[in-house]
């Protein structure tokens, strides 16, 4: 990151904070998606000006024309890392000169399809692994990991239980 990348978050982080400061109705934010099935199992999600495909390998019904829904939670996951992990390196005053991440996650699709209903559909288990390179001591980059994982979004997401509310409308 750019000497210029690193001034600018922290100027974003100090006007978020005066923005909410002055007004806690500031820090309220709504994402929105949208989807759209074409193909057997595959669609096209639209995420504000942006847009990607979405689809499932053979032995899930799908051509493998685009990553599958548990591959983009996986990129999710690791892109709000290291969003998260830039905004605590800045607020902490901790050095950081590079980041990189991987995952992967353990999927029984027994519970998918339904075959058996005592297997959770989703992952049993995720596993992150963070690379931080840097001047700083191992103690200052694991004092990261805990602002970091306390303060992610989509981790958050994972390990705590979020109301969804869905409606199905028919025409």
């Amino acid at each position: 990151m750019t000497t210029a990348s690193i001034s600018h978050l922290g100027s974003v982080i100090a006007a978020t904070d005066n923005a909410v400061t002055e007004d806690a109705a500031n820090a309220q934010v709504v994402f929105r998606a949208s989807a759209q099935a074409h193909d057997a199992v595959a669609s096209t999600i639209t995420l504000g000006k942006y847009s990607v495909e979405v689809d499932e390998p053979p032995a899930l019904g799908g051509d493998n024309t685009a990553a599958n829904p548990v591959e983009y939670y996986l990129a999710s996951l690791l892109s709000c890392q290291v969003v998260t992990y830039r905004v605590w390196a800045d607020k902490l005053g901790i050095a950081l000169d590079g980041i990189s991440a991987r995952a992967e996650g353990d999927l029984d699709v027994r519970g998918f399809f339904g075959f058996d209903d005592a297997v959770r559909p989703g992952f049993g288990e995720v596993r992150i692994v963070v690379t931080l390179t840097g001047p700083e001591s191992r103690e200052r980059y694991l004092e990261l990991q805990e602002a970091a994982d306390a303060h992610c979004p989509v981790l958050d997401l994972t390990r705590n239980h979020t109301p969804v509310r869905t409606t199905v409308e028919t025409p």
